[in-house]
């Protein structure tokens, strides 16, 4: 549980490296991919304090709000609307340093100020989900969130 979480380390890239094992423990003996999706939400919000950590599913050709932790949020995103609909329809991570500068930002938070997607892909490479981080903070995210999140979300991809 997200309670007995420990992140161990100072800097971003040690905090990730304690939690991925824990996450990974945490998703091995579960099958659903909506409790593995809460369980991941609740873990980086806990382990990081991000203002807002949750997964959109594709459903019917559109991305639907799944399990989140934070504020609420845009229940339905278009394909290639916004910084998560960008990512799908690009099939590729997005790191935004400022939210107010990216062209059609979808303002679910008047909080947030930076943000990271990151697709999550099923069979024959097609996104099936996105994970979408948001920060308080301009210029939150980089490589090494964009490589820690890829890797805690790939025990997902089936």
């Amino acid at each position: 549980m997200a309670e007995d979480l420990q992140l161990i380390g100072n800097t971003k890239e040690e905090k990730y490296k304690s939690l991925l094992p824990q996450i990974e423990a945490m998703v091995s003996g579960e099958n659903d991919l909506i409790a593995n999706m809460a369980n991941i939400c609740a873990a980086l919000k806990f382990g990081f304090n991000f203002l807002w950590v949750g997964f959109y599913i594709v459903k019917n050709d559109v991305l639907v709000l799944g399990p989140f932790q934070g504020p609420v949020a845009c229940s339905r995103i278009q394909k290639g609307k916004g910084v998560c609909g960008t990512s799908w329809n690009n099939k590729e991570t997005i790191i935004v340093d400022d939210v107010d500068l990216f062209p059609g930002h979808i303002a679910c938070s008047s909080f947030s100020k930076s943000e990271i997607v990151v697709p999550l892909f099923g069979n024959y490479n097609n996104v099936i989900a996105v994970l979408d981080i948001d920060s308080e903070t301009l210029s939150s995210f980089d490589k090494i969130d964009a490589f820690y999140l890829t890797e805690i979300i790939k025990p997902l991809m089936h």
